[in-house]
């Protein structure tokens, strides 16, 4: 497969497991907002924090409101992770490598790009529309990833794609947990009051992992929810499981099970490692903020080298 053909592939998941995952942001945190008290700044900077993007938020708003970070995360076109942009994104890599994709995936693609641009163009959105927009993407998404798994054979195009939308999944898990820690508490006197607990609990629904939790631990416990999040073998979202599914799809691409042949596999294989062989009281004790920290750029390393390994292309040397 050419470098480039494997490149659109890949970016095409990883824009839409990030739409994805910030309409289940917003939603969640659409529904938090009702029942908690009235702080805006509390309540929906965070969710900007959580993209790296707050930056570009404050070139583009002096002051955090709720419906100024909806409209900046989901229709804004000055900001390149919006959903608006993700999914325009995603339909443009589709359409480019149209021959490697089937007409299921390609005419869901196009539904989630029809969809964005009706709601992109609306003068107002009150909060019922906005719940239905978050629920059609998410909805979307899913029905697009049942789709990619049933329909498209396991080649080299397949493990590309399911690659960039685990290593994208694993970043997101890290970036919302660690900034429960950071921005959600204004004080360390509410650790385990009623308004902790329901903080803990919308976290796990963002990233739909509220009824495995309870079912694996019951009582909600932070340290339990970041050992979920962080070092579960079986929930699909969490950090190692994705870093465990990536590992397969890499060590196919490499053809080459044992050991490693590129950076990137090593890399890849270097942080499976390190979460698989550590345990949530080590984390804690290393500072929670400056563990997931370290995850977040070993990522970044991972991305950098999986473009190093299997897309860019090297000069011709005579």
């Amino acid at each position: 497969m050419l470098g480039r053909v494997a490149n659109t592939i890949y970016w095409m998941n990883r824009y839409l497991e990030r739409a994805e995952n910030y309409a289940r942001f917003m939603d969640v945190n659409f529904n938090l907002s009702l029942e908690l008290p009235s702080n805006k700044e509390q309540q929906w900077k965070p969710l900007v924090a959580i993209t790296g993007d707050w930056p570009l938020y404050e070139q583009l708003h002096n002051e955090v409101e709720k419906q100024k970070v909806i409209y900046f995360m989901a229709f804004e076109e000055q900001n390149p992770n919006s959903i608006y942009n993700c999914i325009i994104n995603a339909r443009e890599n589709a359409r480019a490598i149209r021959p490697e994709i089937t007409k299921e995936v390609w005419e869901q693609i196009n539904a989630l790009y029809y969809l964005v641009k009706a709601d992109s163009v609306k003068k107002g959105h009150d909060d019922k529309d906005l719940r239905q927009f978050f629920n059609a993407i998410k909805n979307g998404c899913q029905l697009l990833y049942g789709m990619y798994d049933a329909t498209m054979s396991r080649n080299d195009g397949w493990n590309f794609g399911k690659l960039g939308q685990l290593i994208e999944r694993a970043d997101k898990t890290s970036r919302v947990l660690d900034v429960k820690y950071h921005l959600l508490l204004g004080s360390v006197k509410l650790v385990g009051s009623s308004l902790d607990l329901i903080q803990w609990a919308a976290l796990l629904k963002s990233v739909s992992a509220y009824d495995m939790y309870r079912k694996k631990y019951g009582k909600l416990k932070s340290s339990s929810i970041a050992e979920f999040l962080i070092l579960d073998t079986e929930f699909p979202r969490s950090i190692l499981t994705c870093l465990m599914r990536s590992e397969q799809c890499i060590a196919r691409l490499s053809g080459n099970s044992f050991g490693y042949r590129n950076t990137a596999q090593k890399r890849l294989g270097a942080l499976r490692s390190q979460l698989e062989y550590t345990d949530i009281d080590n984390i804690i004790e290393t500072g929670m903020h400056e563990y997931l920290d370290d995850i977040q750029l070993k990522l970044n390393d991972i991305s950098t080298a999986i473009y190093e390994a299997f897309f860019s292309i090297e000069p011709h040397v005579k």
